[in-house]
């Protein structure tokens, strides 16, 4: 299971060699998903792969069409458990979880598939957001004030600037649902420990809880379509290369906790991960 974490902990890093942030990069409004099934992957697949869609070599197949010879695919993981000997209760079973991972190609590496799917030309990423967000059930309270946007999980508030004071409405978003993000780890939402246990800045639960809030945001402006709107600065980057690289599965982690983040926001329950075959 190392290897995997290995191996999605270098991918990753390899992005952030090139300058690039796989956590604010946008799907334009079109995120990864699996061609046959038509459900979008999850966890950190969304930062595995760009835009569009995707099937197995099996899936391509039983389609009737074929992957191109020569095409590289990409890297999808997943979890599955096992059932092994409890070391604290004799004579007990119990199951544990591991990472695995498969290869996906893209239609566009295939031939013999259409897509599904197309952008639809009346969609509306601001509504989409204002949706999201008015949809979120026992959020915190949001109040326009001050001249930074921040999460009190003493108060259970979240504080924004005015909108006029954002470059665009697309920004004012990614950042709302930054602090929402937060504030889903409050102790009556999903506490988590960066939250409930005030994390001091710069401390290793501090940097989790960011990195869990900005896959958060990314999740969600890529369900309303909203691009990225941040600039990665160098200091950035070097900063998460390096802690990226002392815990290998740290993104594989913070993404599990996103995606739970992500579901709490938009009322996803019991969603289903999407299979292999």
């Amino acid at each position: 299971m190392s290897k995997v974490y290995e191996y999605v902990t270098e991918r990753i890093l390899k992005e952030l060699e090139k300058g690039e942030v796989p956590w604010r990069k946008p799907w334009d409004g079109l995120p990864p998903m699996n061609w046959k099934s038509e459900k979008h992957y999850r966890g950190i697949n969304p930062f595995l792969l760009p835009g569009g869609e995707y099937v197995t070599f099996k899936q391509a197949k039983d389609a009737g069409g074929s992957v191109k010879k020569g095409e590289k695919g990409y890297m999808v993981v997943f979890y599955k458990t096992i059932e092994v000997n409890d070391r604290e209760r004799a004579g007990e079973k119990t199951n544990l979880p591991y990472l695995r991972y498969y290869t996906v190609f893209e239609v566009s590496q295939c031939e013999g598939l259409e897509r599904k799917r197309v952008k639809n030309p009346n969609a509306n990423p601001i509504a989409s957001a204002e949706e999201i967000v008015a949809g979120y059930k026992n959020a915190p309270v949001v109040l326009q004030e001050g001249d930074r946007a921040s999460y009190s999980p003493a108060k259970d508030i979240v504080k924004m600037p005015y909108t006029e004071t954002f470059e665009g409405m697309e920004e004012y978003y990614s950042t709302l649902f930054h602090e929402l993000a937060h504030s889903t780890g409050h102790e009556k939402r999903l506490a988590r420990k960066g939250i409930v246990e005030s994390a001091g800045f710069g401390s290793d639960p501090y940097a989790t809880e960011e990195l869990i809030a900005e896959m958060t945001a990314a999740m969600l402006c890529g369900v309303a379509g909203i691009g990225s709107t941040i600039e990665n600065s160098a200091a950035y980057i070097a900063g998460w290369r390096k802690r990226l690289s002392e815990d290998l599965r740290l993104i594989v982690k913070a993404a599990s906790m996103a995606q739970k983040a992500s579901d709490h926001i938009l009322g996803v329950v019991n969603p289903l991960e999407e299979a292999e075959s």
